[in-house]
């Protein structure tokens, strides 16, 4: 969303987002590549359109630092006139209420003993207990790296890590804002944390632990994303040659993609990054139908705009369904129905979750900058 107007092209890149993290947690937890879709995709295709769902996170984080520095600097104009106190505002408003309800079922199942709930992904398994520094990670944006220490503990809880990240970019961008003024100053730290992500990522390419869930390791693609920001305020008309370059910047992304995480744990975030990124810029002042537009596309889009109650919410749904149906007792033919009903709940769930407390934010008559993918 920049401004007040969502922009179809952001909700579909979302949208793709929160997909293929949807396929890859239902992946791990009952398989697709034996199932109908392997069977009219291939199960190659199948497995790498599943495995790399955390691609899915990166695209996420250029998103979050896209929209938050463009709608803060429609807002206040420039970076380093940012109101700290009315950010900070607008982010806990928008993330503390949908997070603190599905931390409580998370925590209440979880002290009843529920697999996939409790703490026993653990070895040996952690008590009760240890929900309290574990979610208190979960608010105080280090829960990356307690999994760090603690491996991971927790189904439902682990999913989260990716918080940590958004919510450390969220509290630094102000003060780091306030601090250096200048935008160059800033484009210089965020070209910093672009190369710092890959020699992260180098240092720690044999522990997905650090090379996927560190801060320095997401970082690169937060920056891009700003960075895009930056430079699509900018342009007072659509970038030139826009359609070209977004058509290859799709390809590259879809390639990229499909090529996979193993093998490439230390450029492989930062070119899907970069690829997501100049989609952005060059759709930003894009106007007139397009593809992203497309009716067919609508379900997509959709996902886009629940695509952070999706996040926190379907985890929730898929360990209910790990009480209910083992994997050893779906078959070949029972998959497909099965995910389908996974989807559907997911975004029953996150469509209600997002009504109520759209509801509250009327009658209080606040409201927040877009929320974390």
């Amino acid at each position: 969303m920049i401004g007040s107007h969502r922009n179809p092209h952001i909700d579909l890149l979302r949208g793709a987002a929160i997909a293929s993290v949807l396929v890859l947690h239902f992946a791990l937890a009952y398989g697709l590549k034996d199932s109908p879709l392997g069977s009219l995709f291939g199960p190659a295709f199948v497995t790498a359109v599943a495995r790399n769902g955390n691609y899915g996170v990166t695209v996420f984080f250029v998103v979050s630092g896209f929209l938050i520095t463009t709608n803060s600097l429609a807002r206040w104009g420039s970076l380093s006139r940012i109101d700290a106190r009315a950010f900070y505002a607008a982010r806990a408003r928008r993330i503390l209420p949908p997070l603190l309800l599905a931390l409580a079922i998370i925590v209440t199942l979880g002290c009843a003993g529920v697999p996939y709930f409790d703490n026993s992904d653990a070895d040996p398994a952690l008590p009760a207990s240890f929900f309290v520094p574990a979610v208190g990670s979960v608010l105080t944006f280090w829960h990356n790296v307690l999994m760090q220490s603690a491996g991971y503990f927790n189904y439902c809880l682990n999913v989260y890590w990716s918080l940590s990240v958004e919510e450390l970019f969220y509290l630094a961008l102000p003060l780091v804002a306030l601090l250096l003024r200048r935008t160059w100053l800033l484009v210089l730290l965020g070209v910093a944390l672009i190369v710092a992500g890959p020699l992260y990522r180098a240092a720690h390419a044999d522990n997905e632990l650090y090379f996927m869930y560190g801060y320095l390791a997401c970082f690169d693609a937060i920056a891009l994303g700003c960075l895009a920001a930056l430079l699509a305020h900018r342009l007072h008309r659509p970038l030139p040659h826009a359609r070209p370059l977004r058509w290859l910047a799709g390809a590259a992304l879809i390639s990229l993609y499909l090529r996979g995480i193993h093998g490439h744990e230390v450029f492989g975030f930062t070119w899907i990054a970069l690829a997501a990124a100049v989609l952005l810029v060059t759709t930003h002042r894009a106007s007139g139908a397009s593809m992203a537009t497309a009716r067919m596309l609508a379900p997509l889009r959709w996902l886009g705009r629940h695509s952070y109650e999706l996040y926190l919410f379907h985890v929730i749904v898929l360990a209910l369904l790990r009480n209910l149906f083992s994997k050893a007792e779906i078959g070949y033919a029972a998959r497909l129905p099965l995910f389908a009903l996974f989807l559907a709940a997911s975004a029953l769930l996150a469509w209600g979750v997002r009504w109520l407390l759209a509801r509250r934010i009327r009658s209080t008559g606040r409201s927040g900058l877009p929320g974390p993918a």
